[in-house]
């Protein structure tokens, strides 16, 4: 990237470092993070585990550092408040690496969801699921729904009002780590989704199914043609006095593959970091997008431990 120069890296071990030193030899490299702090650099990407975000982006924002936080931004909506809060105290950018924001067939369906190709959105289904990797200090939930929570409001425009969330910790049963989870989650149009999620499954699905009431689409992350329209719906009749009268009209039109203009994505996230703090404008997945999608989360994980009650999102 021209409008960046990677100058420091910070890592408990020592391989790593090395490894780095040997792909850029002009690195920096040290194990106390406090070194790369009190350098000139201008910005730091945390890569670290959950628990951690935290202290390590307060740190960084004190110190006078841009900060890009992988996702989630942080483990609890208070420390994700205070991070968003003093990044904008200290005129200081603070991103969150929700890297599908960037992802040109989110873009795609978000931008058909918003001209209304599927009418009336009714409920939207995602999957995501694979084998592993199993985290030891996060649940299921922490780890892989941030990505669709961060879709859906990315794609809706607006924020679930409650989640109900239920699961189970095979692998891990006895740390109680959960390893499989459905999240329902419910939007204030009556929009409903779904959200199958597992580290337990045999066959790597990323995949989000759209139903309106005109159109459908499906979006697979992995598939060639990642975005498909179909022409299909299913109509009732306005007034019937019979029976026989009372037909459903279904319709099988064409499918459509959705032409996507394909970008890495994080090389665009990491490209609204640079272009965010040399222009000040605010980034797409800004910090308080991060502190809306730990919301979500707080509320799931609620549910999950209350037995899957309806559990309401905070705004």
């Amino acid at each position: 990237m021209p409008e960046a120069e990677l100058a420091w890296v910070s890592d408990y071990r020592p391989d790593r470092l090395a490894h780095m030193q040997q792909l850029y030899p002009d690195v920096r490299t040290t194990r106390d993070y406090t070194d790369l702090l009190a350098s000139d650099v201008d910005a730091v990407a945390i890569a670290t585990p959950v628990s951690t975000h935290h202290h390590l982006a307060l740190a960084a924002l004190r110190a006078g550092k841009h900060v890009l936080v992988e996702k989630p931004i942080a483990a609890t909506v208070a420390q994700a408040e205070d991070i968003a809060a003093t990044a904008e105290r200290e005129g200081l950018v603070a991103m969150v690496g929700h890297t599908f924001l960037y992802n040109p067939a989110v873009t795609a369906v978000r931008d058909l969801v918003a001209r209304q190709e599927l009418g009336q959105v009714y409920y939207i289904s995602g999957t995501r699921v694979n084998l592993g990797l199993f985290q030891p200090d996060i649940n299921v939930v922490w780890d892989l729904a941030p990505h669709d929570v961060s879709i859906l409001l990315h794609v809706l425009g607006s924020d679930p009002v409650w989640a109900s969330t239920t699961g189970e910790s095979y692998v891990q049963h006895g740390r109680g780590i959960h390893d499989m989870a459905y999240v329902t989650l419910r939007f204030p149009s009556g929009i409903m989704a779904t959200l199958r999620l597992s580290w337990l499954d045999p066959v790597k699905i990323r995949r989000f199914t759209v139903v309106g009431s005109q159109k459908m689409l499906v979006y697979d992350d992995i598939a060639a043609n990642k975005v498909i329209l179909y022409d299909k719906g299913v109509e009732t009749p306005p007034y019937s006095d019979t029976m026989e009268e009372f037909q459903m009209s279904y319709r099988h039109g064409p499918e459509t593959v959705v032409p996507v203009a394909w970008e890495e994505p994080l090389r665009a996230e990491c490209r609204d970091l640079a272009n965010a703090i040399l222009t000040g404008r605010v980034p797409e997945s800004h910090a308080w997008l991060g502190v809306k999608v730990v919301r979500v989360l707080e509320a799931a994980q609620r549910s999950l431990l209350n037995g899957g009650g309806r559990e309401a999102i905070g705004s």
